[in-house]
């Protein structure tokens, strides 16, 4: 048919407007685009609007929120790079590392007492009074409550409602740092589950290996030679039991599976059970998340996630995979676990920006919430040691949820937009529970 015909035998298409005026198809649809738009800025303000307010909320009835989101700064001179640096600085060089990683890897660092305090700054809870009270000091010693400091690394926390009892789970690493061959990656025999018990998460009792190494079965997932990683405990009130799942792995870092272990108390013993590829995918740094409603990331890298809710919304740490070399945190959040899970950014306020690209030099474990302050928690990091895993030490920062993100308005209609969520550095901050 010919352009003439078609012309005679095509109608004009028009929608009738107010006021009887005539208007084109695509007039209609522009308006309607911009009506979408101005009701996803309306939802959007609504929602910032909901946002502040909630912040100032809590923060007139927790004065401590405000102390908490008063960062502090780091003023760390590096030195100029030496031209040879000790193997756990040269192994763990990588193209994105600052060079105050470099320098934190370095063994022989001039700054490796900021890095790693000595026992004459441990901090005891037991001794500790008056204005050092109830005081974390990110980086230094812990002691437990008979002054000895504690192992419990890559560790997570059950809160015990039978008991009212905190208990932190982690690996125990008081052996020996060795590599099993010459490129392989820093480690200790496997010794077992360490546990502490506290009522108030600041003075922890020892409560010794709750899961312990096998030292002659070479074909069990827990012979000395393997590894064990990460263990989280989380109870099954249906049965009543104590249910722990960790990384199992062997030396070479090739098995890639989750074990679990089972116990009639949180301080055990635990029995182990077996291990597993969760749906054949291989699994190595991990976490166990247990939601209240009894009831990711394709083709990123990540690891060492840290999964709490507030208000309905999932948030999640993850760390770059860098080995035993700390890396930049992101945050992500999500409406359902299963996701889709959107990233929000680096987390990380104070120190200087070095430390924010490293996440202040540890790796996220666990996240807890601060009791008393809603939307607000306790960020659990481990600041590993490669040199020397047992010198590893502990990093439990504040997180708090709220505020607008600190990235600008996408113009697009994806909703929600997530709330700002900020991990804040300090070289000392207490608890609210004094």
């Amino acid at each position: 048919m010919g352009g003439e015909e078609q012309n005679k035998y095509r109608k004009p298409i028009a929608f009738l407007c107010d006021a009887g005026y005539r208007c084109s198809k695509s007039a209609v649809v522009l308006s309607l685009v911009g009506f979408l738009f101005m009701l996803q800025l309306y939802s959007l303000a609504t929602h910032r609007g909901a946002v502040k307010g909630d912040i100032q909320l809590r923060v007139s009835r927790h004065p401590l929120v405000r102390e908490l989101e008063q960062v502090e700064e780091e003023n760390i001179q590096v030195p100029p790079p030496r031209k040879k640096r000790s193997p756990p600085a040269s192994k763990w060089r990588h193209k994105r590392n600052t060079a105050l990683v470099n320098e934190f890897l370095d063994e022989n660092s001039q700054l490796r007492h900021v890095f790693f305090p000595d026992m004459k700054t441990a901090i005891d809870p037991v001794k500790a009074a008056g204005n050092e009270s109830h005081y974390y000091h990110p980086g230094k010693f812990w002691l437990d409550t008979e002054g000895n400091p504690f192992q419990a690394h890559g560790g997570g926390i059950l809160y015990d409602e039978r008991s009212a009892t905190y208990y932190w789970y982690g690996e125990y690493k008081d052996g020996p740092t060795y590599r099993a061959h010459k490129k392989g990656a820093a480690r200790v025999d496997v010794i077992g589950v360490g546990c502490c018990s506290s009522k108030d998460l600041w003075k922890w009792k020892n409560q010794g290996i709750v899961l312990a190494a096998e030292q002659t079965n070479e074909a069990h997932d827990l012979h000395k030679s393997n590894v064990l990683e990460r263990p989280k405990v989380v109870c099954n009130e249906r049965t009543g039991k104590y249910v722990m799942w960790m990384h199992i792995d062997d030396a070479n870092y090739t098995k890639a599976a989750v074990g679990i272990a089972f116990s009639d108390h949180p301080t055990g013993p635990f029995e182990y059970l077996r291990s597993q590829r969760p749906h054949g995918f291989d699994s190595r740094d991990m976490t166990l998340f247990k939601d209240d409603d009894g009831r990711i990331m394709v083709g990123q890298r990540r690891e060492a996630p840290a999964l709490f809710k507030y208000q309905g919304t999932y948030y999640m740490f993850t760390s770059g995979c860098s080995g035993w070399a700390p890396n930049e945190a992101l945050a992500h959040a999500a409406e359902s676990i299963m996701g889709t899970w959107e990233t929000i950014g680096n987390p990380c306020i104070g120190g200087n920006k070095m430390f924010r690209l490293a996440t202040f030099l540890a790796q996220s474990t666990f996240v807890i919430p601060l009791p008393g302050i809603p939307g607000s928690y306790i960020f659990m990091a481990d600041r590993w040691n490669p040199a020397e895993l047992r010198d590893s030490r502990y990093v439990w920062l504040p997180l708090i949820v709220g505020g607008l993100p600190d990235r600008p308005l996408e113009f697009n209609l994806g909703f929600p937009s997530w709330p700002r969520v900020s991990i804040y550095w300090h070289r000392k901050w207490r608890l609210p529970l004094t």
